[in-house]
């Protein structure tokens, strides 16, 4: 079976659009066998420095 990953999430820090936090991103897709992940945030990189330092955790899952 093919597997599935999210490209297109809004994280809490794209303003009046998400409210997901980076952290639990990553917990979920893991506990969802996702091999991958993407934040596609509006407006801003804001998130980009967490996003890729909560990576550095999950790289095994």
């Amino acid at each position: 079976m093919p597997t599935f990953s999210h490209l297109h999430v809004h994280t809490q820090f794209s303003l009046l659009d998400g409210a997901a936090a980076i952290p639990n991103l990553y917990k979920k897709a893991a506990a969802d066998g996702q091999p991958a992940l993407a934040i596609t945030d509006h407006g801003n990189m804001f998130g980009v420095f967490k996003f890729v330092a909560e990576a550095g955790k999950h790289r095994n899952d």
